[in-house]
């Protein structure tokens, strides 16, 4: 038992570091491509206007105007 806790100890710290990996600033755009998001942006501007028409009293978002959902 007790000699199974350094091997673990020792797997747990190998894939902690091949885990982070510099990325230089050539790679990032390639990485933050809009096809990478977690929503893809047009779902996200929809979703944000109707937010924003239903709550405009309160004044939510960045949208000007009234609950229409004109600007």
């Amino acid at each position: 038992m007790t000699a199974v806790r350094p091997v673990l100890l020792a797997a747990v710290v190998a894939t902690a570091c091949v885990g982070c990996a510099p990325v230089a600033p050539y790679q990032r755009g390639h990485l933050a491509r809009p096809d990478m998001a977690l929503e893809p942006p047009v779902t996200a501007q929809v979703l944000d206007k109707t937010f924003a028409s239903k709550e405009a009293a309160s004044g939510s978002g960045s949208v000007g105007g009234g609950g229409c959902g004109c600007r």
